[in-house]
């Protein structure tokens, strides 16, 4: 059976095209991810839940990926600390080929069953700890290693997938399937693939961290202030909540060093 990533695309004669029609039948293409996500809400739910309860119970979350599937974990993961201000070891991302493999294709990387288990052991990871593996096209030897061999340890799996049916899918505890179809460029699933894929990291990192409390009302009270611009931001989300001045918010933004310990401690 044909993969859906691997389809035709809806276009032909690409090179032909202006750059108007480009940009505007990728731009509709683009439109299709969201209601594919949309009918993955259910899903993603449990998954969430889970990752809450095991990260209530000290655990962390790991992606696992290769290619644009794992940098979309690495980049998932890196964003949560200076976002939430959480620990660097809270969610971590890992491509297969390594680091070096943000930047640059590791050729047959993802084709090794047992080296995600080997990355994954190198952070003594246990069963109050839950992996996420992603991969377009649910497919990717890597991962299917990696779920199967947490799996056999007790350690909870989920996985983020652009096909039906497939064998990372039948592996994972907790299966999203986005089904967006072919891409515009046929198999180029950076495309409409990585975006479905990048909008439902977003949707489970974010709402674990609002239910783990590092959101109040809708602000990001623990963020690191690693520049001026948060400076500046923290500084506003004092003046707001207090009702005070702008110099006085960014005197107890210095004293305390996050904005939640600096509205914590104003009226003591």
């Amino acid at each position: 059976m044909q993969k859906t990533t691997e389809s035709d695309s809806h276009y032909d004669e690409l090179e032909k095209m202006s750059t108007k029609e480009l940009l505007t039948n990728i731009n509709n293409e683009d439109k299709k991810v969201a209601f594919a996500v949309e009918k993955c809400i259910a899903n993603i739910i449990l998954l969430v839940d889970v990752i809450v309860e095991k990260m209530q119970l000290g655990g962390r979350l790991f992606y696992i990926g290769a290619g644009t599937s794992g940098r979309l974990g690495v980049v998932d993961a890196s964003e949560c600390p200076p976002t939430f201000g959480v620990d660097f070891n809270l969610v971590i991302g890992l491509i297969a080929g390594g680091d070096v493999a943000i930047r640059k294709a590791v050729e047959f990387a993802e084709d090794d069953t047992e080296q995600a288990w080997k990355d994954l052991q190198e952070y003594n990871i246990n069963s109050n700890d839950i992996v996420i593996g992603i991969a377009a096209s649910g497919s990717t030897p890597y991962v299917v290693g990696g779920l199967s061999a947490c799996n056999k340890n007790g350690i909870v799996t989920g996985c983020i997938v652009c096909n039906s049916q497939s064998k990372i899918a039948e592996v994972a505890n907790y299966p999203i399937e986005v089904i967006v179809g072919p891409e515009f460029v046929t198999g180029s699933t950076r495309m409409k693939s990585g975006t479905a894929q990048k909008l439902v990291l977003n949707m489970i990192s974010t709402s674990v961290m609002i239910k783990l409390g590092k959101v109040k009302g809708n602000k990001m009270v623990d963020m690191q202030l690693s520049n001026d611009k948060l400076v500046d931001r923290g500084t506003q989300m004092i003046m707001k909540v207090l009702s005070i001045d702008y110099k006085t918010a960014n005197k107890l933004l210095t004293k305390y060093g996050s904005v939640r310990k600096a509205i914590d401690n104003y009226s003591l």
